[in-house]
């Protein structure tokens, strides 16, 4: 059975990842999120994500999909103005 437990460390703005090895994984939010188009408004996005799911946000990282996620979300939201 394989252990990962992920949470946001406020004071280091990191995800500390701790595996069933007995390895521990840092992600620095502030460099993760270095040349992210973050759409304007919407700052906290990533913040809320990291803070509330930080395995899915460590993932996403990882594998290169965070600014994909972005401009979805930004679409999203930008058709919701858009009809109100």
């Amino acid at each position: 059975m394989r252990y990962i437990h992920a949470f946001y460390n406020p004071k280091h703005n990191s995800i500390d990842i701790n595996h069933f090895g007995g390895y521990i994984l840092r992600i620095d939010c502030s460099r993760a999120e270095e040349g992210a188009r973050i759409p304007h408004g919407q700052e906290g996005l990533l913040d809320a994500l990291a803070i509330d799911n930080p395995l899915e946000y460590v993932v996403m990282h990882l594998d290169g999909s965070m600014q994909s996620w972005l401009d979805c979300v930004d679409k999203k939201i930008c058709v919701v103005d858009f009809i109100f």
